[in-house]
C-alpha cells in the first residue's frame, strides 16, 4: 500500500512491494526495504514485527485517507495515497487470477456490512461484490474476473477471516 507516515519531525514514503503470504510483507520505506509480519490485528490495534523487532500500535481515529496511531508510545499519522480496496484487489491475485478460478476469497478479516450482488447476477472484473469493515475502515471486495455469481457464502452482519470464501463466480 502506498502511504506517507508523518510524525512531529519526519515524513516517510512507503509501499508494500511484495506479499510473502502468512501475513508477511516486504515494504519499502523511502529507499530501504523492510520485512513486516502482522501478528494480531483487531479493532483496537495491531501487533507486528518489523525487521525482527516487535511493535504494538493502538488505533486512535481513522478515516478513508488517514490513520492515526500510537506506535510504541509515539503518535503517528499515516496518510493513504491509494484506496485500500484497490490494494486488497491487487494482492488478492485480482490482476493475475485464472479465469477458471471460481472462488472469490477475502484477503482480510472483517465484518460484512453490505452485499452488492445476488446469485445469478453478472459481474465484471473489478465490480464490487461486498463491503467489509476492517480496522475501522470499509473495504470493497471486488470480483476477480468476468462471470456470473454462482453462490454467495456470506451474510450481512457476519464476519469473515482472511482467505474465507466470499462467493463463487463462474
Amino acid at each position: 500500500m502506498d502511504y506517507k507516515i508523518k510524525d512531529i519531525e519526519k515524513t516517510f514514503d512507503g509501499e508494500i512491494t511484495q506479499s510473502l503470504g502468512n501475513n508477511e510483507y516486504v515494504i519499502k520505506i523511502n529507499d530501504a526495504e523492510h520485512q513486516i509480519k502482522i501478528l494480531k490485528m483487531d479493532s483496537k490495534g495491531i501487533e507486528f514485527v518489523l525487521d525482527q523487532k516487535y511493535h504494538r500500535a493502538k488505533y486512535l481515529e481513522n478515516s478513508t485517507n488517514e490513520m492515526n496511531l500510537i506506535i510504541d508510545n509515539v503518535p503517528i499519522t499515516i496518510n493513504m495515497h491509494t484506496d485500500l480496496d484497490k490494494i486488497v484487489f491487487k494482492h488478492s491475485g485480482g490482476a493475475s487470477s485464472s479465469d477458471t478460478q471460481l472462488a472469490l476469497k477475502s484477503q482480510i478479516p472483517g465484518k460484512v456490512v453490505s452485499i452488492a450482488v445476488q446469485e445469478g447476477d453478472s459481474v465484471k472484473q473489478g465490480d464490487v461484490v461486498c463491503t467489509l469493515e476492517s480496522m475501522k475502515m470499509q473495504v470493497a471486495i471486488k470480483s476477480h474476473k468476468n462471470g456470473s455469481i454462482k453462490s454467495i457464502k456470506i451474510k450481512i452482519g457476519g464476519t469473515v477471516a482472511k482467505n474465507d470464501l466470499v462467493a463463487e463466480i463462474e
